[in-house]
């Protein structure tokens, strides 16, 4: 594989139905109980796909949620994630293996639910925002005195939200109405296992000298063992925001390691969630360059030494 690839399309309909043709990703149908994910480095932000990628970037997210999804369910007891296998199904052909190879997961089918699970460990961006209006973070009251990128002082707080359709915006929610979408049981073990995933991740990531500031979970449900599973990306730099912990100034806007950056550029120049935009190099350069960051960080090694790992068969993976 390439490290200065940029793959924006990808199709393979004609030896596996498309199910879904998202804004970063494409799911194909392997058999009744698989699905093929193809994270693509298609990029969106504020629910509007881009006119041009961050190359590398399908790969990173890929290679990091198949890394969390083994660190975690060591970690955590009694949580299963979706994530099967890295290995491509016999259906794509040899010729193809190159272009899917480390962009591509073999994943469990399972029924989604239709909330978001978002945990918050620091009070920051939209958070910050709304506690200088009145003192709360998506409606839960503060204590007062807080200040920007502070540590909440009580722990990790659970936000969820709507899982909105395309062309819609997620909405915060209480845990009411998660229970009353999802039902009560499923809400608590989303709940439960959110903030047990948080706040191990906070650990494992302050280790290795980042802070996770605050990520966005999906879960599913196995309807054939009744269990709450852990599915889609998982703790990338798209669905969670990271700080270098060297560089958090407690009472200051602390800089992103995530897609925050692409998201800034697009506000200051009044871009946000406008059709057609072509992002400049210097933006698409930093952004995959703050992704590799990420990923070195959190992995132990970089982007480009780890594929060169995989492909000469010294690194090894569970789910490879």
């Amino acid at each position: 594989m390439s490290t200065n690839g940029l793959q924006l399309t990808f199709d393979i309909r004609s030896v596996m139905p498309l199910l879904q043709k998202g804004k970063v990703r494409d799911i194909y149908q392997v058999d009744n109980k698989t699905l093929l994910l193809v994270t693509t480095d298609r990029v969106s932000a504020f629910d509007v796909a881009l006119v041009n990628g961050i190359p590398n970037k399908g790969a990173i997210l890929t290679l990091l949620t198949a890394h969390w999804a083994e660190v975690l369910t060591k970690a955590i007891l009694g949580l299963r994630t979706h994530v099967m296998s890295l290995k491509l199904p016999s259906q794509i052909g040899h010729q193809n293996q190159y272009e899917y190879r480390y962009r591509s997961m073999q994943c469990r089918k399972l029924l989604p639910f239709k909330i978001e699970a978002i945990v918050r460990g620091y009070l920051t961006r939209e958070a910050w925002d709304s506690y200088q209006v009145d003192g709360t973070v998506c409606g839960i009251e503060m204590p007062e005195g807080l200040v920007e990128s502070q540590i909440f002082p009580s722990g990790p707080i659970y936000t969820p939200s709507t899982k909105a359709d395309a062309g819609e915006h997620d909405v915060d929610i209480s845990e009411e109405q998660a229970a009353q979408i999802v039902g009560v049981r499923y809400a608590n073990r989303i709940k439960e296992l959110s903030l047990s995933i948080y706040e191990f991740a906070q650990i494992y990531a302050f280790a290795r000298g980042l802070i996770l500031v605050d990520t966005k979970f999906e879960f599913g449900l196995d309807t054939e063992t009744d269990e709450v599973v852990l599915m889609d990306e998982i703790l990338t730099p798209e669905s969670s925001r990271f700080w270098r912990a060297d560089r958090h100034r407690t009472g200051h806007a602390t800089e992103n390691l995530d897609k925050q950056f692409l998201r800034d550029w697009l506000v200051d120049h009044k871009l946000q969630g406008q059709n057609h935009v072509v992002l400049p190099p210097e933006v698409v350069s930093k952004t995959e360059e703050k992704y590799k960051e990420t990923f070195a960080m959190l992995v132990g090694c970089s982007f480009e030494k780890f594929i060169d790992e995989h492909n000469r068969g010294i690194r090894k993976s569970a789910f490879m």
